[in-house]
Formats: C-alpha cells, structure tokens, sequence
C-alpha cells in the first residue's frame, strides 16, 4: 500500500501513532452534546434549531460546523407531511365574520386566538383533538380529546383556555366547522365575551397558525408512534403539548424561544414598564437580511426543522 501511495513506511507508521488533532477532538466533544439535544429533542431538531440551542448554552461555534457534524452522523430533523383537511361544514350554520383576514398577529397575549380539530388514528377508532392557541406566543391555551366530532369537544377547548387566561376581549378564530357554527358555541362565546371570527370555506391559508401546529404535532408525534388504545393517545399527546411544546420547544417565529419562555419575557418587560415587540411576520422573516448567526431567514415548511 506504501508503495501504492507513494508514501514512506516510517511516515505511514508515524500517522498511525500521531494522536488526534484538537479540532478532531472539539468535533467529536460537540458532536456529543449535539446528540444530547437531539435526543432531548425526541429527534425533531434539525440544524436551525439544534444550533440556537447550542448558542442559548454559550457554545462559540457556527452554523455549518454544526450543519457538518449533524450530516456526518446521520442526523437529521423532520418533515411535516401534507396537511389533510377534515372540516364538516353545517350548510344551516351561520358563520362569524371573518375578523382576522390572514393577518396573524397579535402585540400581546390573548388578543387572537386561534382554534381548530384534528383527528389521532388509534388501534380502538379515531380520537380527536381540539385545541385553542394564542397567536402571541404560539402556545397552546386550550385543548380538549373525545372520541366524537360534537359542539362538546370545541368548547371544553374553550373553557380551559378561559380559565387558564380570563381573557377581557379576544378574538376566536376558528374554521366554519359544524362545531363553531353552532347555536351552543355561539351563545357560550357571548356568555364569556368572545368575539367569534370564521374564514372562508375551503381555504386552509384562512387558518393557517393552527394548521401549522397540527402539521408539526403530525410530524413529530403522530407519524412516528401506533397507539394500541385512545388513552395511550391521550397520554402521549397531554405530555407532548404540556411536556414539550409549551415549555421547551423552540420556534423560529418567536426568536427561536419556547411560546411558556416568550411569554415569560414579555411579562417581565411589561413589569419593567419597556416593550416586548410582537413576533415578525411571515413575509418580515422572509425578507429580512441576516443578522448574525442564527438568524437566517425561514425556509420552506418542507425543510427538516
């Protein structure tokens, strides 16, 4: 092989015996840590979020030596899958409005609210969930599982997110679904002060933020577990919310910070009587310049994150 390669015995036997490079060992070191957040991650983080980990720990090291390492070992973060729509729309129900418009912003808690249902394939028939979502903080407020598609479902969402937050005036905006055309739902949104907001039919871009968190709970929950029973269902997808996606999971729409963690800090702003600005807009992130690392712009929704 020497004589292959055109290289000296001796030289071959001093690489063999020359211990590893520092960078060599740093890789190998970081390339631990960034396994621990990985799994920690159950698996979802891709590069983007891996690395505002990394960067939230302290860690000085750049994106694409971390992009490197992640490659070079086979990890990867997931993709959402296309979004199936279920909506049954009760041709004799009055719709809201449409007070939202696409325009998913918000310049502090509870002032929109989002809702809508999904369904969880289980071994014993389908479960469903509904959830309500603060479009702030992108944190779920309300959610409620039962193994029907009734007016029962939605507004037990609805109730634990009123009592979570006490709202004084929001916006609920919801889908034109049987279940929020309702007499029921709509004489309890006048009850408790909420102001019922419907897009067109049809059209997922008129909720999109919702759809956007049942995509992700799709990806990283639903595609990759079976569940035998609804309880093992509703078990797995309590902790994922409350466990994992409240308090831990890191958004890039929100400076890469959990929604409990972005809440914290605007209320600690508040009490320091300064500003906590609302999260950037889609088209905000898409054209904005970077600005330092980890701040590139957003990719697709295709993309591992």
């Amino acid at each position: 092989m020497c004589r292959v390669l055109e290289v000296s015995t001796s030289g071959y036997y001093a690489w063999r015996k020359r211990p590893a490079s520092q960078r060599a060992r740093d890789d190998h070191a970081l390339l631990r840590r960034i396994r621990t957040i990985h799994e920690a991650s159950r698996q979802s983080y891709g590069v983007p979020r891996v690395y505002r980990e990394l960067r939230e720990d302290k860690v000085d090291v750049g994106r694409d030596r971390v992009a490197r390492l992640m490659r070079q070992a086979g990890l990867q973060g997931i993709s959402r899958r296309r979004f199936v729509v279920t909506t049954r729309r009760d041709a004799a129900g009055r719709a809201a409005p449409d007070l939202v418009g696409r325009c998913f912003q918000a310049e502090g808690p509870n002032q929109l609210w989002l809702a809508d249902i999904t369904y969880i394939p289980t071994w014993a028939g389908f479960l469903y969930l509904a959830i309500v979502l603060d479009v702030f903080s992108r944190r779920v407020i309300g959610w409620a599982m039962k193994g029907h598609l009734r007016t029962e479902l939605v507004l037990a969402a609805l109730e634990m997110a009123i009592s979570q937050r006490r709202p004084e005036s929001v916006i609920h905006h919801s889908d034109q679904g049987c279940q929020y055309t309702s007499i029921a739902f709509g004489k309890r949104c006048q009850q408790l002060g909420v102001r019922p907001s419907m897009g067109s039919v049809g059209d997922a871009y008129d909720n999109a933020m919702a759809e956007s968190f049942f995509a992700t709970l799709e990806c990283e929950l639903l595609d990759r577990t079976r569940f035998e029973t609804q309880r093992e269902a509703k078990f797995a997808v309590f902790e994922w919310i409350e466990g994992w996606y409240n308090p831990q999971r890191r958004h890039s729409s929100i400076g890469y910070l959990s929604p409990m963690e972005f809440e914290r800090r605007h209320a600690e702003e508040q009490k320091r009587g300064g500003f906590a600005p609302a999260p950037p807009t889609t088209f905000e992130r898409k054209g904005r310049a970077q600005e330092g690392p980890g701040l590139e712009s957003e990719k697709l929704s295709t993309e591992p994150r």
